[in-house]
């Protein structure tokens, strides 16, 4: 079993079909929804991590890709831009994962992990410096 964070786009045709719930049931996957903006009116966006086989995962993202969903595995919801970052550590004790934090003391400079990152938006409202953003 592997876990794979993924991010799909669903354009405003498919907004109303139970996609998640064939990703589940057709193909033996574990779904864990991060954030969700998923309207009839609109683009929406899913962002998620999905557990099972390797090939369960491929079947089902290809199954998705049919209904014109685009699947991103390399990006997510939330931004941390570093060079707008002042390393204030505002985030750090706001952020549940660690994902934004201080690997050298020495430096005390802020790092992001954004493999940690779960998007709970903690570090947008705590941002003064609006270092971390979302793309929805």
């Amino acid at each position: 079993m592997i876990t794979k964070k993924l991010m799909l786009y669903f354009p405003k045709s498919e907004t109303e079909k139970p996609i998640v719930y064939h990703l589940v049931k057709d193909y033996n996957l574990v779904i864990n929804i991060f954030r969700a903006k998923v309207t009839p009116e609109e683009y929406g966006y899913l962002v998620l991590d999905v557990t099972g086989t390797d090939e369960d995962i491929r079947r089902g993202m290809e199954f998705v890709k049919t209904l014109n969903v685009q699947v991103d595995e390399s990006h997510k919801g939330v931004r941390w831009d570093e060079a707008t970052c002042t390393d204030c550590g505002n985030c750090i004790s706001h952020c549940p994962t660690a994902a934004l934090h201080i690997p050298d003391r020495a430096t005390m400079k802020i790092a992001y992990d954004s493999d940690l990152c779960v998007e709970c938006l903690s570090c947008i409202s705590n941002c003064p410096f609006r270092a971390c953003s979302s793309i929805f």
